[in-house]
């Protein structure tokens, strides 16, 4: 069997995350299992957003069935392939629409966390423009012969940066965001600290008064919490025109609508998901991938999850032809995450046990049988019913792997098989939000 090849950073993020019960942001192809067919029709939409179509989907399981992990999956391929992307969890803070600027709160939140492949970690704006602008200063200097401190150099660029820009103003609030735009580069070509800081306050959606704006810019409007997904769109055509594939967005945690306390509060915001749903899958939206996390009963609920409204029911419940069939649909605007077969669980843990030897530079211990130990021990604890997520399974895992590496006398089938050993048991149908609740999701 090939050696694994993995470095220490990821090894270790690894193995700390899974510890801790999150989703580790690098790595995870190391520890991919069981989700093929869902994977390869998310890949499928980043072609299609690729070739200027915009895409919705929703991921939809129960707590710790995967849909944290398949969301930050599709996130690095989106970046390893071109792609911006742009991830945000919902919450109480940070929803679609509010009274208190949770909307705009979720703007902020995507464009802080704004990545290309050269910046994964976020905080890529101010490398997206000024990247575009190097490139259009390069591109001059060799079309004309000029250097960057020759007389005209500077209004070439212009040229270039204003054709550009005339791609989206006849978007929604494009003239603005061209106009904005053509503000950063004037304080780049002039070294103007304050004007480019301006601008990008502006692009953040840092401004709180049209007229604090329309001083500090010449506009006279400003991202709020009714146009921030205006701006969406035009962020995705824009970063389109300058080199990239598209935007994908990535929106977790859907859950925290589904429990919104207030009905009329809760409906607006299944009223701007539904406007996005809507623009986005009849293509009035260029380069644009919404994809979000959601769990069944955020869907599902008659009362209050999005099947509550009929037009939400009518666009994402399955087909009763798919559903008699008994067969799984990976096309439509619904992906639902079934609990993985025992083999493919097996596959995890043996994945993860390699992981853990390498990261701390031990000899393998456990064999297979030890693993269907472990997981037969679980069912038998929990009872045959209990429906076994990934994410509780693979935190109990990494705590025994700890224990044994800490531990030389303790062995595997001691702890597996001793009275106090008690799985981990996450609530499917409690009101927590899942922040509160320990979920890993692969």
């Amino acid at each position: 069997m090939a050696k694994l090849k993995i470095s220490k950073k990821i090894s270790t993020s690894l193995i700390n995350s899974l510890g801790a019960g999150v989703v580790p942001r690098t790595g995870l192809e190391h520890i991919a299992v069981g989700r093929e067919k869902e994977l390869k029709s998310l890949l499928q939409n980043l072609d299609d957003i690729a070739e200027g179509i915009a895409a919705f989907r929703f991921i939809i399981g129960n707590y710790g069935s995967g849909k944290s992990f398949i969301l930050h999956l599709l996130r690095n391929r989106a970046l390893e392939q071109g792609f911006v992307v742009a991830d945000a969890d919902l919450s109480s803070q940070r929803r679609l629409a509010g009274s208190n600027n949770e909307g705009l709160a979720t703007y902020r939140e995507l464009m802080s966390c704004l990545a290309t492949k050269t910046r994964p970690d976020g905080g890529a704006l101010i490398a997206i423009l000024e990247g575009w602008i190097n490139k259009i200063q390069q591109q001059v200097a060799q079309d004309t012969g000029m250097r960057p401190n020759d007389e005209g150099f500077d209004d070439q660029v212009e040229a270039k940066i204003r054709e550009v820009v005339q791609y989206i103003e006849d978007l929604v609030h494009g003239f603005d965001f061209g106009n904005v735009i053509i503000a950063y580069w004037r304080g780049y070509r002039l070294d103007d600290d304050e004007m480019k800081g301006a601008a990008m306050r502006w692009l953040r959606g840092e401004f709180n008064t049209k007229t604090e704006a329309r001083n500090a810019l010449g506009v006279r409007v400003i991202i709020d919490d009714d146009s921030w997904y205006d701006y969406i769109r035009i962020v995705a055509k824009f970063v389109a025109e300058i080199g990239y594939k598209g935007l994908v967005i990535l929106l977790d945690e859907a859950v925290n609508l589904y429990q919104i306390p207030a009905t009329v509060t809760r409906e607006k915001n299944y009223n701007r998901l539904l406007g996005i749903f809507n623009d986005t899958m009849q293509c009035k939206a260029e380069n644009l991938g919404v994809f979000i996390g959601g769990t069944t009963k955020f869907l599902e609920d008659p009362h209050r999850g999005l099947f509550a409204d009929g037009a939400w029911r009518r666009r994402t419940k399955e087909s009763r032809f798919v559903a008699q069939a008994g067969v799984q649909e990976y096309l439509g605007p619904v992906i639902r995450l079934n609990p993985l077969t025992e083999d493919e669980i097996l596959a995890l843990l043996k994945n993860i046990s390699e992981i853990h030897t390498l990261n701390f530079g031990y000899q393998q211990k456990l064999t297979n049988r030890d693993l269907q130990k472990f997981v037969g021990e679980i069912v038998n604890r929990l009872g045959a019913d209990a429906l076994l997520t990934p994410g509780e399974i693979v935190r109990d895992f990494i705590g025994i792997l700890n224990v044994m590496y800490q531990n030389d006398g303790i062995s595997f089938t001691d702890i597996i098989q001793g009275a106090d050993f008690k799985p981990t048991v996450v609530g499917q149908d409690v009101d927590l939000g899942e922040d509160d609740v320990a979920e890993f999701s692969l």
